[in-house]
């Protein structure tokens, strides 16, 4: 069809005829082939939907580990050569009221070993029946502990894991079992990530369409937001099933999916609607009204999209997989919003055509109606008075920040599930009942080490000097145990637990809960200790893994904070042509993300809402915070775009900058405070999980969202503009000549 010919509707369709240059190849295809646009699109989510249907047991609950790092590396030599000094799985025996060593609780702990024992896979590595250690019996001796070496990877340790339990676990009768450790908290999450995604959108979907109607007015137009959403989580959901057969991805990865591609699709329907029935305001054609929508909020969408886009990507510098998992599953879900909302989006309003306003729930205004007046006069305020509102909006944010000066960084393990499950019962009970049992403890292994009497006495060396480290209290060692740099417990002859061929380890214990800071202080005195002839070693365990997890975030989050910085920076110049509005909207986002992390200390880290939350105390977990700042960051360059397009839209127009500013607020905002309102919602709605991390994603994502909805985007950014005068728009002679060239405008 020819771009000059008349354009003809088919029969009994209520679109007028379109003369002259006809509409461009998407609006033809959306608004004349509306229901081949709304097949396909059926046809792909339904074949997404039944693709994800294992998708939660495909996915993995682990991935903060760096996979190069020396404690990943010395886990790796354990599991070669000693696979009963590296237990991933806790077993309790406990008889309330008796003793362990009662006949009924004997007979129970001899039946588990034997089945553990003789599964493939499957290492007893100690056990308080075998031998009578004492370190293996709680301090009321009411319950004793199987330490157990399973196998594989999360994968295939984690299923013969819950065969076991289903088999073994036992919570009836005077004596119980019941599972703990690494895998059975990797078990617990996926079971409770599973739950909690039932939930969170169970309520999430409800809300979300209740105020779709408060912001729309109309069945119709609230309707396709929620739809434009639900297809863009199906098909994100099997972009990570696929993702899943390729690489590792993090099942948290789901939650984001779903969250974020409900909140964007209801951001990018908003702005597409909105701007749509201002255009059907000035033109009632449905075609024409869709071509201009897509010429310029269509553009927007695309741009606003490549921001979110840029800042989730930076995630991929980062080797951990659980940080990957999120670039993968937040470039899916925006890459298949903006295709829903710039094809499905406007299918949908040209099947809908004039009859969008039908069914009613009020006299709906396509220009916004008061909504706009009130905008329009808080921008005109704002800008009369740029220092008297924005300084006590500034105080507000730095308060927030506060309690970040005092922030302590973690890693996650038992104490993100709530107080009931099962791995976090047992997680509590060993640091209240056990002391010494090893499982904790920082090991020490050479894969080299040598043989006969010379390694021996080189053995003996390295563990007395490692026992001499402050906050040490033990070191297990093929030539014996060692305290305070003294040998307690001789070995007449190498002990056969700590030499496979020539490799050995040792195993150093120590009183300093491991995932702390001076649980890290311990791992680097370790590290430091000279070993004897320079014997290459790797230090593993809870405490080494902390220090190479943070070490490894650390050494790549001013790579990552370049790159958002940089890409922004240029995706905002593109924008606007000015250097100065780029480094503003870096500054206050700046400012915006450090009130959040404050917040998250005196939430997450000092438990001051533990009870409201179920959730216990506890250091940040090193990857969150990171994940949080580029999807916040991301979303608030979202809103940047959406201001500031419409800001310069009515500057290029001719306007001055007290009228651009103000009649670009008063567009924008307004649709920027439903869709922060609405997608703040998806957020919060993470608050039901029973994982910690969740609820901290969910609760500083959803406050990102409002403070700055509420604060920095209605009052900081007219007050700066206002303050920056003519400056806002200034560049260097060369750039001007670049953003002429090369610069992007909503319209066109």
């Amino acid at each position: 069809m020819s771009s000059s010919t008349t354009v003809r509707p088919r029969a009994g369709d209520d679109r007028p005829v379109v003369p002259g240059p006809g509409p461009g190849p998407v609006v033809r295809l959306v608004a004349y082939r509306p229901q081949l646009v709304l097949a396909v699109t059926l046809l792909l989510a339904g074949l997404a939907l039944m693709f994800s249907g294992d998708l939660v047991s495909a996915l993995k609950t682990g991935g903060f580990d760096d996979p190069d790092s020396a404690s990943v590396r010395g886990r790796q030599v354990l599991a070669e050569h000693f696979r009963s000094a590296d237990p991933n799985l806790v077993v309790l025996i406990a008889k309330p009221g008796g003793s362990v060593d009662d006949p009924d609780a004997r007979a129970a702990a001899r039946r588990v070993t034997q089945r553990l024992a003789g599964a493939d896979g499957v290492t007893v590595a100690a056990s308080y029946w075998a031998g009578r250690r004492p370190q293996l019996a709680s301090r009321t001796h009411d319950t004793g502990m199987v330490l157990v070496h399973v196998d594989g990877d999360e994968d295939r340790s984690a299923g013969r894991v819950a065969d076991l339990h289903d088999e073994l676990a036992v919570d009836e009768g005077p004596v119980r079992v019941s599972f703990g450790g690494f895998t059975q908290i990797n078990n617990d999450i996926n079971e409770q990530v599973t739950a909690d995604l039932a939930t969170a959108e169970s309520i999430a979907i409800p809300i979300t369409l209740v105020l779709l109607l408060l912001v729309f007015g109309t069945v119709g137009a609230a309707g396709a937001p929620l739809l434009i959403g639900i297809f863009s989580i199906v098909s994100t959901l099997g972009t990570l099933r696929l993702l899943a057969a390729l690489t590792e991805v993090s099942v948290f990865s789901i939650n984001m999916a779903t969250a974020l591609g409900l909140g964007l699709a209801v951001d990018y329907s908003l702005l597409f609607v909105s701007r749509y029935r201002e255009e059907r305001a000035a033109d009632p054609d449905v075609v024409t009204a869709l071509g201009n929508t897509m010429r310029t909020a269509g553009r927007t969408i695309l741009f606003s999209a490549a921001t979110v886009a840029v800042a989730l990507c930076s995630l991929l510098v980062f080797p951990q997989y659980f940080l990957r998992s999120f670039a993968y599953a937040g470039i899916a879900v925006v890459s298949t919003t903006v295709g829903a909302a710039l094809l499905v989006l406007p299918a949908l309003l040209a099947m809908l055509g004039h009859r969008i306003d039908r069914w009613a729930l009020w006299r709906v205004r396509s220009d916004g109606g008061r909504s706009v007046a009130f905008w329009g006069r808080f921008a005109a305020f704002v800008l009369r008075r740029p220092v008297l509102t924005a300084a006590p909006v500034i105080l507000i944010l730095a308060a927030l920040a506060v309690p970040f000066g005092h922030v302590r960084f973690g890693v996650a393990d038992d104490r993100v599930l709530p107080k009931e499950a099962e791995s976090r019962i047992v997680a509590d009970t060993v640091r209240a009942q056990f002391a010494d049992t090893g499982s904790g403890a920082t090991v020490v292994v050479a894969e080299h080490w040598g043989t006969g009497a010379d390694a021996r006495v080189r053995a003996a060396d390295y563990a007395a000097r490692l026992s001499g480290v402050p906050g040490v209290t033990r070191v297990d060692s093929m030539a014996g145990t060692y305290r305070q740099g003294r040998r307690v417990v001789a070995a007449p002859r190498a002990d056969p637990r700590f030499v496979a061929a020539d490799a050995t380890w040792f195993s150093v214990l120590s009183d300093v809960e491991p995932f702390s800071g001076e649980g890290a202080d311990l791992a680097r005195a370790v590290r430091a200790v000279p070993v004897p002839n320079r014997v290459p070693v790797l230090v593993t365990g809870p405490a080494a893994q902390l220090v190479d997890i943070t070490g490894s975030i650390g050494a790549r989050l001013p790579i990552a904070a370049v790159l958002i910085a940089v890409s922004t920076f240029v995706l905002l110049f593109l924008l606007t042509g000015s250097v100065l509005l780029p480094v503003k909207a870096l500054l206050l986002n700046m400012l915006t993300m450090s009130s959040v992390f404050g917040v998250a200390v005196w939430v997450f880290q000092d438990g001051h809402l533990s009870t409201v939350l179920g959730q216990t105390g506890a250091p940040l977990a090193v990857a969150i915070p990171v994940l949080l700042f580029c999807v916040a960051f991301g979303l608030s360059m979202d809103y940047e775009v959406f201001v500031l397009s419409r800001v310069i839209e009515r500057h290029e127009q001719g306007a001055d900058l007290h009228t651009a500013v103000v009649e670009g607020m008063s567009r924008s905002v307004r649709v920027i405070s439903a869709a922060a309102g609405i997608l703040s919602v998806s957020f919060l709605a993470m608050l039901s999980s029973g994982v910690s991390l969740i609820q901290f994603f969910g609760l500083c994502a959803s406050l990102a969202i409002i403070l700055d909805a509420l604060l920095v985007r209605p009052v900081l950014v007219p007050a700066f503009m206002r303050l920056a005068g003519r400056w806002n728009w200034w560049a260097p002679r060369p750039l001007r000549a670049v953003h002429a060239r090369l610069g992007l405008r909503e319209h066109g």
